[in-house]
């Protein structure tokens, strides 16, 4: 069984590593803008769960996902020389949808925050109403 911190600091040993790989050495033509977000170890060092995005529509995030696919034979290889471990661990693709979340969220609070900002300017002068007799001119 691991101890401590292990499978942490080889889960982020492992995304440096792929994210190098996947720049430079994987020329799939499926292959798209691919950034590793995180990678997640199990305890005991054998799977590698790699969380991933991509840029593009449906189409392409599905040509990314085969590729990463052709590719994990070649990529656990590659770790295996780079990297000293007794085992390689089973990497396993996930598309993060976290970021893509993110960005919906972020796009809901700009519109959010425009539309206040127009509601707080038509309230300052609202339309078809004179405006209010200042405090000199009562009687």
């Amino acid at each position: 069984m691991a101890q401590g911190a292990r499978p942490e600091r080889v889960g982020e040993e492992l995304r440096q590593a792929l994210a190098e790989l996947l720049a430079r050495e994987v020329h799939d033509p499926g292959l798209g803008f691919v950034t590793i977000t995180r990678v997640r170890v199990s305890p005991d060092l054998q799977i590698a769960r790699v969380s991933y995005t991509s840029f593009g529509d449906d189409k392409a995030r599905t040509d990314t996902a085969k590729a990463l696919g052709r590719a994990t034979p070649f990529l656990r290889r590659a770790i295996g020389q780079r990297m000293r471990l007794r085992r390689v661990p089973e990497l396993t693709f996930h598309f993060d949808e976290s970021v893509e979340n993110q960005a919906k969220i972020e796009k809901i609070l700009l519109e959010l925050e425009e539309e206040r900002r127009s509601r707080k300017g038509s309230e300052e002068n609202p339309p078809n109403l004179p405006n209010p007799p200042n405090k000199k001119d009562r009687p």
